[in-house]
């Protein structure tokens, strides 16, 4: 991988391990990959990161997930191709995202318990968070896109 600017793959090699690590466990744990790449990918939409944006759009269609879904991801709340259980990741990744007046509305939090347990919560919550700190790398840092 090139960059425009410093590359924090060769600089901080403990620290892109340990957030590549923490990335892999959301990834295989309860709320599944194509999940954890569904809220990546809202993620990066909503803080411009090219790089993600490709990376994951490209994982999710390699994994089979209807392109029209993709193209929708942006306008989610009218969209008929995200059901209950997506609708609820979806507002809590927005609201984690942009956290413009602090912690998110408790519905927002009893929504994702109708779908998850405490441990589901928690990994689609470090899938938030990790995310964004990946944005914050690819859009300050600049890696070329492959």
């Amino acid at each position: 991988m090139k960059f425009a600017r410093a590359d924090y793959t060769q600089l901080l090699p403990t620290a892109f391990k340990g957030l590549s690590t923490a990335a892999m466990q959301v990834h295989t744990g309860t709320i599944g990959a194509e999940l954890a790449e569904l809220i990546s990918l809202r993620v990066s939409q909503i803080n411009g990161c090219a790089f993600c944006l490709d990376m994951h759009s490209t994982a999710l269609r390699k994994a089979g997930v209807d392109q029209r879904k993709l193209d929708t991801l942006a306008g989610w709340h009218d969209s008929r191709y995200f059901d209950a259980r997506e609708r609820a990741v979806l507002a809590w990744t927005e609201a984690l995202t942009r956290l413009p007046t602090g912690a998110p509305a408790d519905a927002l939090y009893e929504a994702l318990q109708a779908h998850f347990d405490e441990r589901g919560i928690a990994e689609v919550t470090m899938a938030i968070a990790l995310i964004n700190a990946w944005n914050r790398l690819g859009v300050g840092l600049q890696p070329e896109l492959p």
